[in-house]
């Protein structure tokens, strides 16, 4: 990789950073260059030099639908502080820095007692990453609330509006970098908005392996059914590789036991969409992304 001069960062620069510790799974190899850009001058500049140099660059979020691989990830790992702007406040909507945790748009729901964001309590993460994946649960999904989205490439920024959009996934410019997003938000019930979200988090807690390292839903649910039945239908639930385990509490997440690599990881979820397409004939498609290299 051509020499990231220190000076283009004008932040947090470090050679060789281990981002297991960055990523929910706890899992992962090393970044050649690990860069979180402390304004947005600096972030353009970065991207500037990956473009003209063809350095690779991977975007790592809250890690929290990520899976990094064991041999690390080549090039620039970017990763957005919550703080490049001032957040704003304007009525019903609200523009947030796309490094900011998802919770953050449900902590400003309730204090300008709006209403319309109750499905994202709980969901882990970075308001960048939920956009560019459309993040959501089947109560609702991030880009039902978008207005407009702030993208970064290395011509500079811009705001966009109707980016289109499906199940887990939005249609970005390649290339492009979510650097800010504008929630439309409603006035309603406060208190049935407390009691959905109340509802909500006590079912995940019953359900899902919230104490144990995992990036959340492993596979989509293909059309007519739920990824986690059908690994469960096949005598997948607990099935191990290595320290890595399909949970006993829901067969659509993997956990950490506690020392699990990328390849343990990758082995159950190979394991599980053969299983599955031989037994039921459905594809899984894995939701979570990956990043750098695999053994």
């Amino acid at each position: 990789m051509a020499t990231l001069p220190d000076h283009l960062t004008a932040a947090e620069l470090k050679r060789q950073e281990p981002l297991a510790p960055w990523t929910s799974m706890r899992v992962g190899g090393v970044a050649e260059a690990y860069v979180k850009p402390a304004t947005a001058d600096s972030l353009l500049k970065v991207l500037q030099f990956a473009h003209r140099e063809g350095v690779p660059l991977s975007i790592l979020g809250g890690g929290a639908n990520t899976l990094v691989g064991d041999l690390g990830v080549p090039g620039i790992t970017l990763r957005l502080a919550s703080d490049y702007f001032p957040e704003e406040i304007a009525g019903e909507r609200l523009t947030l820095n796309a490094g900011s945790a998802i919770a953050r748009v449900v902590t400003l729901m309730k204090q300008q007692r709006l209403v319309g964001a109750e499905f994202l309590a709980g969901i882990p993460g970075t308001l960048g990453g939920a956009t560019a994946m459309n993040a959501g649960t089947k109560n609702g999904e991030c880009m039902s609330l978008v207005e407009a989205v702030e993208l970064a490439t290395p011509d500079g920024l811009g705001w966009v509006t109707g980016l289109s959009y499906r199940y887990r996934h939005t249609d970005l410019p390649a290339g492009a970098l979510v650097t800010r997003v504008r929630f439309a938000l409603r006035k309603g019930d406060l208190a049935d908005s407390a009691q959905k979200m109340e509802t909500d988090l006590a079912y995940r807690k019953r359900t899902q392996p919230l104490s144990q390292p995992n990036f959340g839903s492993v596979f989509t649910n293909p059309s007519g059914h739920f990824a986690g039945s059908l690994i469960e239908q096949v005598g997948l639930k607990g099935h191990r590789v290595g320290q890595a385990q399909i949970s006993t509490l829901h067969a659509n997440w993997i956990v950490n036991l506690g020392g699990a690599t990328a390849a343990d990881v990758t082995g159950l979820m190979a394991e599980a969409q053969k299983r599955v397409l031989a037994e039921t004939g459905v594809t899984l498609t894995p939701e979570v992304k990956r990043l750098g290299r695999f053994a």
